[in-house]
């Protein structure tokens, strides 16, 4: 059974017959195909001290994701504890002199994960959402599961591949609630109301009655501690790569590895299965979209 991207001859995406009533079942399903984000970088904010203010006045050049957001340019919409999360909603101003100008941003857990991230003027995120908008030409036609949902990834593959259904999963109820009222997933159910099912139960559980083509897994060990994990003796860098490394044990000369980043500690996406034909992978995308088809590169042991 494979645990992330299967790889299929690329379809010109047409429309197919889409199930109208789909089942679900608390059962396992009996095709997982996904593409898992091994880690995640944690939201940090710069001291709102004199000194960091002139600098941040002074710059010429613009802040890359790795920098801090200036406290002065966050608003803090909610924040609560549920059962499983400590779950945060964060607006970043417009003038804010990063990359996440003008966003929402959904932070979970003690490091500020950011687990959603949305646009109100643009559908691309500059992150490993669009990664995942990247994977729809690449599977046969069907149904495609979100395991660990916070309507992140489901916005842009919904808008630009109008023949996908997505079936989302998500163990938090807090999660789905502030999805629907901080991020549109309201708005996203009910404009696609036959393309787009959420939810609330444990993902790994998950089952859609004739299988899914393709599974995002996007999830966390124990509830609300993430890859990265809260207890800062544990180094995420290690982490991810023993990840790698356990997947690539399963999945011997059959596992890629797209690196968000330009460091070795920086976010990576994996899949499985022979890297397909890029040409014709590229031609299936939106321009924006085409630059991460190159990026992918076999993981060695």
């Amino acid at each position: 059974m494979p645990l992330l991207l299967v790889s299929y001859q690329i379809r010109t995406l047409v429309p197919y017959p889409i199930q109208s009533s789909p089942t679900f079942r608390t059962t396992k399903s009996t095709k997982l195909v996904s593409s898992n984000q091994v880690s995640r970088k944690p939201i940090h904010f710069l001291p709102l001290t004199a000194k960091s203010q002139q600098t941040h006045h002074s710059t010429s050049q613009s802040k890359t994701q790795d920098e801090g957001i200036s406290a002065e340019d966050v608003k803090v919409l909610v924040k609560f504890k549920s059962r499983y999360n400590y779950i945060r909603v964060l607006q970043v101003s417009r003038k804010a002199d990063h990359p996440f100008a003008g966003s929402r941003l959904l932070l979970l857990d003690e490091p500020g994960n950011i687990h959603s991230i949305s646009f109100l003027f643009k559908s691309f995120t500059d992150t490993y959402f669009d990664v995942f908008a990247t994977l729809p030409p690449i599977l046969p036609p069907g149904p495609i599961g979100i395991l660990g949902f916070g309507a992140g990834s489901a916005r842009l593959i919904l808008e630009l591949y109008p023949q996908v259904v997505i079936h989302g999963w998500e163990l938090d109820p807090s999660v789905i609630a502030v999805g629907r009222e901080y991020f549109g997933l309201s708005k996203l159910e009910k404009h696609y109301q036959d393309r787009l099912f959420v939810y609330v139960g444990n993902a790994l559980m998950a089952s859609v009655k004739q299988g899914c083509s393709g599974i995002l897994v996007d999830l966390f060990c124990n509830g609300g501690s993430c890859v990265e994990a809260e207890d800062s003796r544990r180094d995420g860098k290690v982490v991810m790569e023993d990840t790698l490394e356990a997947m690539h044990q399963v999945f011997p000369h059959k596992l890629l590895v797209l690196s968000l980043g330009n460091r070795k500690e920086d976010s990576s996406v994996a899949l499985t299965g022979a890297l397909p034909d890029l040409d014709a992978w590229k031609k299936a995308l939106p321009g924006a979209l085409m630059g991460y088809v190159d990026r992918w590169t076999p993981q060695s042991s």
